[in-house]
């Protein structure tokens, strides 16, 4: 018997003390809780600094643009307005020569994903339709959380190829 109480006093011990470090750290939760939600209240523009990141600060969100050895005109547009989050959706990409001519028969790769996570899509998006014209159906984009995310596509028209990144930056 007197074994057995010296060993059930250390687990007692550690169990008493992991529930003060417990309880320690849900007055701190609480604490900053309050905090965040006081700044809410005052309407402090640190705020909304804290929830997306300065990263995505300053980004060029534009969805239609050259790509980055202006090749092509590229322009991207989705059927959802506005974007929302899980919810598998398609795009129309808009593919032309800097000169203005529609690009037709290309090779169109995606990718991207969020670089503030170092992850992808959750999805994997791809072209699946030349619709003519220089558009392109790109089907399969999921957005699985708020954020800054990149569209990267590399296009390949034969003769030539470039790769052109969207920003995209969901509530």
């Amino acid at each position: 018997m007197t074994k057995f109480r010296l060993f059930l006093i250390p687990i007692v011990l550690l169990l008493v003390a992991l529930m003060a470090v417990a309880c320690g750290s849900d007055e701190a939760a609480m604490e900053d809780e309050a905090e965040m939600e006081e700044m809410a209240m005052e309407g402090d523009d640190d705020m909304g600094d804290m929830a997306m990141g300065s990263a995505s600060e300053g980004l060029d969100t534009s969805t239609e643009k050259m790509s980055d050895s202006g090749l092509y005109h590229v322009s991207v547009s989705s059927n959802l307005d506005p974007l929302t989050l899980n919810e598998i959706h398609s795009w129309i990409v808009h593919v032309e020569t800097a000169d203005g001519q529609a690009v037709e028969k290309a090779q169109i790769t995606v990718g991207g994903g969020m670089p503030e996570h170092n992850h992808g899509f959750p999805t994997a998006p791809e072209i699946t339709e030349e619709m003519g014209g220089g558009d392109y159906l790109l089907d399969g984009v999921k957005f699985s959380m708020a954020g800054w995310w990149e569209l990267k596509l590399n296009i390949d028209d034969g003769d030539q190829a470039d790769d052109i990144t969207f920003n995209l930056v969901l509530p």
